[in-house]
């Protein structure tokens, strides 16, 4: 019965493990999705790091990538920056890509 309990351990530390660099992979493709939402809207430097952490923390507001993407399109529309909604969500895209390796990584 101990073997079974190691391997049922083993796979509840796994998950709990992947679920860590999830919610980092996640919270690292915001802040980059952050900073080219910055750089879209003319914001640059310690303005544009700033604004990075407010998409990070639009992410806590609800579960799913609802809130970070109608922040980031109400931004644009405020500036009057012509960003398809699509055009962002390729971004999330490529940039979760990006944040996966990164903390894989260890960085």
């Amino acid at each position: 019965m101990s073997e079974i309990n190691k391997r049922e351990e083993g796979f509840e530390k796994k998950f709990a493990l992947d679920e860590e660099q999830k919610f980092r992979a996640e919270a690292r493709r915001n802040r980059l999705l952050g900073l080219w939402a910055a750089e879209k809207l003319g914001i640059s430097g310690e303005a544009a790091a700033a604004y990075a952490k407010e998409v990070v923390a639009a992410d806590f507001e609800e579960a799913g990538d609802g809130e970070v993407l109608r922040k980031i399109m109400a931004d644009f529309a405020a500036r009057n920056v012509a960003v398809t909604e699509q055009a962002i969500r390729g971004k999330m895209s490529e940039l979760i890509a990006v944040a996966a390796a990164e903390v894989k990584a260890g960085k």
